[in-house]
């Protein structure tokens, strides 16, 4: 069994359900989110949400003999960013409490992150 997906409409949705706005104001609201946040990772700056977590680009390394997986070739790699995000303490604690029995995964008992 696939993971189920929560999709922009499905945001909307349940924003919707929570305040009874119009879905149109909630979805310009979504959208005026997403591209704030995307203009300023552009600027490479940090996106924090409190108790969410935190959103930044890093910048990786040049590297002169990454592999083609596809061809098995040799290719220099120029460096170039990628987007990183480092979940919140509530959101850390949040996941650790969920069971991975339901999807037949066995853990040993420790204790959560910190």
């Amino acid at each position: 069994m696939s993971p189920q997906k929560l999709s922009r409409i499905g945001l909307i949705d349940a924003v919707w359900q929570k305040t009874g706005m119009d879905k149109r104001d909630i979805a310009e609201c979504y959208d005026t989110v997403v591209e704030t946040i995307k203009a300023a990772l552009e600027r490479q700056m940090t996106v924090e949400l409190r108790g969410f977590g935190t959103f930044s680009i890093r910048i990786r390394k040049p590297r002169l003999n990454a592999l083609n997986p596809k061809t098995r070739e040799l290719v220099p790699v120029r460096p170039h960013g990628v987007c990183s995000f480092k979940p919140g303490t509530e959101l850390k604690m949040m996941a650790w409490k969920i069971d991975g029995g339901a999807a037949g995964i066995a853990a040993p008992d420790s204790a959560p992150p910190q």
